[in-house]
């Protein structure tokens, strides 16, 4: 087993960022790989105008990859914003309006992932509060997913680099995960493991892997410490990898690194080329 036996995505949010937007699916394809993933490329707006939508619809299908992940509208990311469903007022808003929005452009690509992120805690709002929008909120999601046929994502960030976000650990958003499923009786949201922000927190990832493996509906990977590409740190992505494989993971794994001090279509010389292309 081994890099070559996985199916990779290249996060066109964080890699391939020096180009501008509608060009970075063909990047992508020139770099070899077919298939991509973004998180919500309009940060001031959950509502783009539909040539916005369009314009970004035909340079990913021009590009001949596919879309596999897409997420909500999730603030100011990358910025200081770690999501905006479970934010009172004005965001949580703005997440709602989005729903539809960000299902309808999936869906005119197949794309079959979509990420929630949660939201940072609020000062001076009861997190309870904010757990019950949350959940509200998340419901909307997956039901908006589930008329697709998509799946809904809840994904753990890491605890240093995002100190208010409340889900920073895998059994944590596990239970998300349980009560959005136990709301909505659909059983469509499951739980996104990125390997990076849990090796952040600390957790035994052999551990995390084995208990969780079955409840992932999408991986992500960097490596750690600096989240560059894979052998720039010291995380053992490729056993960690296979572990996934064995346990029964085989969805996408999502390249979610930055590419350091060089363009981004260098940042892959770790997965051989004829191993890009999906299978």
């Amino acid at each position: 087993m081994g890099f070559a036996d996985q199916r990779f995505n290249v996060n066109l949010s964080i890699l391939f960022t020096e180009l501008p937007l509608l060009e970075r699916p063909a990047a992508a394809a020139a770099a070899g790989f077919t298939a991509v993933e973004l998180w919500w490329p309009w940060v001031d707006s959950p509502t783009p105008g539909q040539s916005d939508l369009d314009a970004l619809k035909k340079a990913i299908e021009d590009a001949g990859v596919r879309l596999t992940g897409l997420n909500f509208y999730a603030g100011q990311l990358p910025g200081p914003d770690r999501g905006a469903l479970s934010l009172p007022g004005e965001e949580s808003e703005r997440f709602r309006a989005n729903i539809d929005v960000a299902a309808g452009f999936a869906q005119s690509l197949g794309c079959k992932a979509l990420n929630a992120l949660y939201g940072n805690r609020v000062e001076g709002v009861d997190p309870a509060e904010q757990d019950a929008l949350a959940l509200e909120n998340l419901t909307l999601a997956a039901r908006a997913a589930d008329r697709i046929g998509a799946t809904l994502l809840v994904e753990a960030l890491n605890q240093p680099e995002s100190p208010r976000y409340p889900l920073v650990s895998a059994p944590t958003a596990v239970r998300i995960v349980d009560k959005v499923n136990e709301a909505t009786g659909l059983g469509n949201a499951a739980f996104l493991m990125d390997l990076y922000h849990l090796s952040m927190n600390g957790e035994d990832l052999p551990q995390v892997i084995e208990r969780y493996a079955a409840r992932t509906g999408h991986v992500q990977i960097a490596d750690n410490p600096g989240r560059g590409a894979p052998g720039t740190g010291s995380l053992p992505l490729e056993d960690l990898l296979d572990r996934l494989r064995k346990a029964g993971y085989d969805g996408w794994v999502g390249l979610e690194y930055k590419p350091g001090d060089r363009p981004s279509a260098e940042a892959f010389d770790w997965l051989p080329r004829e191993a890009r292309a999906a299978r």
